[in-house]
């Protein structure tokens, strides 16, 4: 389930909820090599982790195959359909001549019947009017025109007896009760040819609307290393589902220049006039500045049990989930508001509570270790005797007694700051290093300094 396909769905969801009606998932899985059982999954897990809920069970199309094969047998009745017996050479050769000649392909079997008792295999190709226009009024595209002299007769059963996605997707959508259809605009042409097979079997063509696809950066088609990753690669990636799902539906809709919204702004505002007919770029810059804006706005506890579901997904999370008891977790807990404010995805706040888990002696990253080298020890051990020295503590009391050696020292707050920054983290960068100390707490604070102190 690619990111396209996730948008996609997101604008179906979207609008369903908007007008008040009702969102349904279809597995298309009439080619059974490729719908394994994991490649479903992989799409239920995609639209659950989105909050992508679909309002009735799943429909899997493989399992309707007495209906498609039924909706052929009423064309062939009523002759909008016939067997074709081409080989495949004469096949290849049929496409050939049609390539020279700018028209579409015509079986030579389409006004003629074999003899009788002819074994040979065959498929069941729909019979397309060959003059006039077939006509796609569509919400997002406009009005479309197809030549009809320049749409195949579609197969609408292979010659193993199995219907095609387009022959299922219509039969689906009329006896699934479909009034919109929203996809990508890769479907259009197929529009037209499922609009003539509506047409053939007396139904009501449901309204269609086709979305310009995703390109990335540079303009191109979106390619693995635009982003066109699977759904799940987003979530270890440390992206929040519903930071992706705004920054998707900003990807061809627009309000204004409004960027954030609420679920529920979301659902009140989407319509589908107010999608572009332009392909939209995929930026992952913005996708992250945009999951920033969610990590912060969201309430620590909420951002807090959001992390713990995701750690089995990031990059060093079942590490840190095994090691998670009930003091690491009020540590992560305490440490959160000021982690935050420095991440824009759950990877980097998870990197930056690495301390918190760390065993000393703290390995030292190279520019840690500079700090400490250059000057950084000395101020270790002055103010390791009277940080223990305090009864209370807590960021405000530890800032105190910070505050009052960089005066004496004539120097600034962040000069001293820093080596106390490294020997705790191991890192020349970390939240605020009162807010640490507090985190931390007096043992393991106290702990940590001696040890560099001493090195």
């Amino acid at each position: 389930m690619h990111i396209g396909t996730a948008r996609t769905a997101l604008f179906n969801w979207l609008y369903a909820r908007h007008c008040g009606g009702t969102f349904l998932l279809r597995i298309e899985d009439t080619d059974r090599e490729r719908s394994t059982e994991g490649a479903v999954q992989v799409i239920f897990d995609g639209l659950d982790w989105l909050g992508l809920t679909p309002d009735a069970p799943a429909v899997f199309q493989h399992t309707r195959a007495e209906r498609h094969k039924e909706a052929v047998r009423q064309l062939l009745e009523a002759g909008r359909a016939y067997r074709c017996y081409m080989t495949v050479e004469e096949l290849a050769e049929a496409r050939e001549a049609a390539r020279a000649e700018g028209r579409a392909i015509r079986s030579l079997w389409r006004d003629c019947e074999p003899p009788a008792g002819d074994n040979r295999p065959y498929v069941i190709r729909f019979k397309g009017p060959l003059e006039g226009e077939t006509v796609v009024d569509d919400l997002v595209k406009g009005r479309v025109t197809f030549a009809n002299k320049e749409l195949d007769d579609l197969v609408l059963l292979r010659s193993d007896g199995n219907p095609t996605y387009m022959l299922a997707v219509v039969v689906d959508d009329h006896d699934m009760g479909i009034t919109h259809v929203i996809r990508g605009d890769d479907h259009l042409t197929n529009a037209a040819r499922q609009m003539q097979i509506y047409q053939a079997m007396g139904w009501d063509v449901p309204v269609m609307a086709h979305i310009p696809l995703i390109h990335g950066p540079d303009g191109a088609k979106l390619s693995k290393r635009h982003g066109a990753l699977g759904v799940d690669a987003y979530r270890e990636l440390g992206y929040l589902a519903d930071a992706l799902r705004n920054y998707l539906v900003r990807l061809g809709w627009s309000q204004g220049d409004r960027e954030f919204f609420s679920t529920q702004e979301m659902i009140a505002a989407f319509d589908l006039p107010a999608i572009g007919r332009s392909p939209s770029r995929f930026d992952f810059v913005k996708l992250e500045n945009m999951n920033g804006h969610f990590m912060r706005a969201k309430p620590d506890a909420e951002l807090l049990k959001i992390l713990i579901d995701t750690l089995p997904y990031l990059p060093g999370g079942p590490a840190m989930l095994a090691a998670l008891d009930e003091t690491k977790r009020a540590q992560l807990a305490a440490a959160l508001p000021g982690l935050k404010e420095r991440a824009k995805t759950l990877i980097e706040l998870v990197d930056g509570a690495k301390f918190l888990f760390a065993a000393r002696p703290l390995p030292m990253e190279a520019k840690a270790e500079e700090i400490l080298a250059k000057g950084g020890r000395l101020h270790l051990h002055v103010l390791l005797p009277r940080l223990a020295a305090l009864t209370e503590w807590s960021a405000a009391t530890t800032e105190a007694v910070v505050r009052a050696y960089a005066e004496e020292q004539g120097a600034k707050l962040g000069i001293i700051a820093q080596p106390l920054r490294a020997a705790l983290t191991g890192r020349a960068t970390s939240p605020g290093i009162f807010d640490v100390l507090a985190v931390l707490g007096r043992e393991e604070s106290l702990g940590r300094l001696a040890d560099q102190a001493r090195a």
